[in-house]
């Protein structure tokens, strides 16, 4: 029953401009994504500028070259023990293969130099120098270090070598992980987009209130009282 029939009616041409906008938002019309797919590709570019760590990474390797670690490698089967094999066969290492066990013996440095190189060209978007090198799609190879260094992991704490146990992990994730995640996605700098990522913020802070004071009006327009 209405009893504020201006409430109620304010309360109804809220919630309708609010479901129209949202009906734009789920369509292709921003270079032919909808909004929330545009937005999600905006924040990752602008993101990807500020997460670039292998120059860093890069550097604090030159710690670790000369450092020969023994590797034993678990991997989930022996076709990616295989694909594993060649990298560390290209990073100099000696790689034998059991099945889908590998055993290794290398510089680590020189095992994170050839891992921080394939990272950085899946970061540069250039995955075609990846296949060409290894034979495999470029994900696949970033995912095989990724498994590798994952069981590197464990295998060098099991020798208590907990320092390079670390910083196996760290490439991993600000390398690997990283360039995995932002392949194909152009880099752009939040200056460039300013005006674009204020008023997404701003729209975002308006939107939910439009929607919640809809929601209030329209319910003290059927005679509910809120308050707290």
């Amino acid at each position: 029953m209405i009893t504020h029939q201006k409430k109620f009616y304010t309360g109804v041409v809220l919630l309708s401009a609010f479901t129209a906008v949202l009906i734009l938002i789920f369509m292709p019309i921003f270079n032919g994504q909808n909004g929330l797919s545009f937005l999600d590709s905006l924040y990752n570019s602008i993101s990807k500028g500020s997460a670039y760590y292998i120059p860093g990474l890069i550097e604090e390797n030159k710690e670790y070259t000369g450092r020969t670690v023994n590797l034993t490698l678990t991997m989930a089967d022996e076709r990616q023990a295989g694909e594993t094999r060649d990298l560390f066969v290209k990073s100099g290492a000696q790689a034998g293969r059991s099945g889908n066990v590998l055993n290794i013996t290398g510089d680590l440095g020189a095992i994170l130099t050839n891992c921080l190189k394939d990272a950085d060209l899946l970061f540069a978007n250039e995955g075609e120098k990846l296949r060409q090198k290894y034979g495999i799609n470029e994900r696949q190879v970033l995912y095989n270090w990724w498994q590798a260094f994952k069981e590197a992991d464990k295998s060098l704490n099991r020798e208590k070598k907990f320092d390079e146990a670390k910083f196996i992990a760290k490439v991993s994730k600000k390398a690997v992980e990283c360039s995995y995640n932002y392949y194909q996605i152009e880099p752009q700098d939040i200056s460039d987009k300013y005006g674009l990522v204020i008023f997404s913020l701003v729209f975002y802070v308006v939107y939910t209130l439009w929607y919640g004071f809809g929601i209030m009006i329209l319910l003290e327009g059927i005679g509910m009282q809120l308050g707290h």
